[in-house]
């Protein structure tokens, strides 16, 4: 396995541990900044007079950029240098987020938010990068479990943090919060890390399948999200989409022959990476698309305000903490499969026992859900990293954590787009259903049922009835949006217990210790000592 040029191979760094502090605070500032928003919206909604669909243009501006350059951002870094890229992505969203905290309007909040994505992008696959040339083997696991736990912990308590801040700050303090926690981040990557590069890359950079990817990325992630609105058979929409899934093939057709690609393929020779791949694309599916909901649920169907719809959320986050070492010392003796299949299915349970705000609201079955799909999401982080990140050749550390990344952003933002399309259509459908029951005229029910998704003719409609009228409709409007919220999360339940099946397919068990070669560095081993 070849190593960095520029890290210590006689002795490393005895501030390592330091740069993983530094490095651990950026992750959280990105992860943070992917949740926090969120319990935002309702607050923004409100004082702006902005409609709900342009403010999901907002939350998701975010991980559309960053999961468009990510990839990019990762194979830059390998060739430019990781650490180089970790500052320069840390001084970017820092300024960027100060300065979306004064931006007026919903289009300057939308471009602050792209903005602050592309320095997320430099920042991911750089944090965790730098992790194998810094840590010997056998402390690479608590330094992936450290990283993780503090990523999850900042994505599950992103809507608690981004609670407080409305509640006690004003929703504009969840962009300059960035500022300070970028400084302190930068304080201690410059002091403590070590720079590192992959030692057979050229400057070179694979422009066509920097374009090819992003523009695939893109198109995926502005389908989904417009699609909300449009439609998902609008012509635009459906071009769209079968535009990112051309593009995507473009871009392995170009990389197989391309010098210096931007992805090496020989990573997918590896069926522990492709496992790790699939498993962290349906666990941010599942976790962002719910997150977003139960966020939005319990603000606008239960009255409650941004921080107590935050805190209520937090049981996941404890048993995200408590099994995170955990799947590390089953991963240790039994290989990654195991925490990670347990881990999806655990996962799937919760979400479907988060499910049941469709029929009632009882908040200590919710909190039972959130525990043990807490449980799941802290039992497979460690052994997904370590296999995606940590199993490849040390000089495709970039590209490796580029590719996991990307599936964690696009997931991310892939599960909102699709979950809160699903709750809408079903929120149309039963207002729809609901109106014409109650004796209203097509035309007439048809309004109403627009207006559950529109919170100006909403309003227009509420403001033309009689008070007793106005609060039936209101009353109508909570309980088809509890539905509608609860059937989008069973789906997002139901995905995960799927691919928990399904799993063990792809991801199949490594040959006996004996039976193979050793790994080259042109072969890729399925985890940081060849487990998997």
């Amino acid at each position: 396995m070849a190593r960095s040029t520029a890290a210590p191979r006689d002795g490393y760094s005895e501030h390592r541990w330091k740069a993983l502090a530094g490095m651990c605070v950026a992750a959280g500032m990105v992860w943070l900044s992917f949740a926090d928003f969120g319990v935002a919206v309702p607050t923004i909604s409100r004082e702006l007079s902005v409609s709900l669909a342009a403010l999901q243009w907002a939350n998701n501006a975010f991980s559309l950029s960053t999961g468009a350059l990510v990839l990019a951002a990762g194979r830059l870094g390998d060739v430019f240098g990781r650490k180089r890229m970790l500052e320069i992505g840390l001084l970017v969203m820092g300024a960027i987020s100060l300065a979306a905290a004064f931006v007026p309007g919903v289009t300057g909040m939308i471009v602050g938010r792209a903005a602050m994505g592309v320095g997320a992008a430099m920042i991911l696959p750089a944090t965790l990068a730098l992790i194998p040339p810094m840590f010997p083997e056998d402390e690479q696991p608590r330094a992936f479990g450290a990283w993780m736990a503090v990523a999850w912990v900042g994505q599950a308590a992103g809507p608690a943090v981004g609670g407080i801040l409305t509640g006690v700050l004003g929703w504009r303090s969840t962009f300059w919060i960035n500022a300070p926690l970028a400084l302190v981040a930068l304080w201690l990557v410059r002091r403590s890390a070590v720079e590192s590069t992959d030692p057979n890359a050229t400057r070179h950079v694979d422009l066509p399948g920097l374009f090819t990817s992003a523009l695939a990325a893109f198109c995926l992630l502005y389908g989904c999200t417009a699609g909300q609105e449009k439609g998902f058979d609008d012509p635009v929409i459906i071009a769209l989409l079968v535009g990112s899934l051309l593009l995507a093939g473009l871009f392995v057709l170009l990389e197989k022959h391309v010098r210096d690609p931007l992805v090496d393929l020989r990573l997918f020779s590896s069926r522990p990476f492709c496992g790790a791949l699939v498993a962290n694309s349906v666990m941010n599916i599942v976790f962002a698309g719910v997150s977003f909901l139960l966020t939005l649920y319990l603000q606008e169907v239960r009255g409650y305000g941004p921080v107590a719809a935050g805190l209520l959320l937090l049981p996941s986050t404890v048993t995200i903490l408590l099994f995170n070492p955990f799947g590390g010392r089953v991963s240790a003796r039994r290989g990654a499969r195991l925490p990670v299949v347990t881990g999806v299915l655990l996962l799937g349970a919760g979400t479907l026992l988060a499910a049941s705000i469709g029929r009632h609201y009882d908040y200590a079955i919710l909190a039972a859900g959130l525990l043990v799909l807490g449980a799941g999401l802290g039992l497979m982080s460690i052994p997904l990293s370590d296999t995606a990140v940590a199993g490849p050749p040390e000089e495709l550390a970039g590209t490796a954590s580029g590719m996991f990344k990307v599936t964690s952003m696009l997931g991310g933002a892939f599960g909102v787009a699709v979950t809160v399309a699903v709750q809408q259509a079903v929120e149309t459908n039963q207002a729809l259903d609901r109106a014409k029951a109650a004796g209203l005229s097509d035309a007439d029910a048809q309004q109403l049922s627009n207006a559950v998704t529109d919170s100006k003719l909403a309003a227009q409609i509420l403001g033309s009835v009689d008070q007793a009228t106005a609060d039936a409709i209101n009353a109508a409007f909570r309980e088809v949006e509890a539905v509608a919220a609860g059937r989008a999360i069973a789906l997002a339940g139901l995905l995960a217990v799927l691919a928990a099946v399904l799993l063990p397919l792809i991801w199949r068990r490594p040959a006996q210790p004996g039976s193979t070669p050793a790994p080259t560095a042109t072969s890729v081993p399925s985890g940081p000592t060849g487990r998997g």
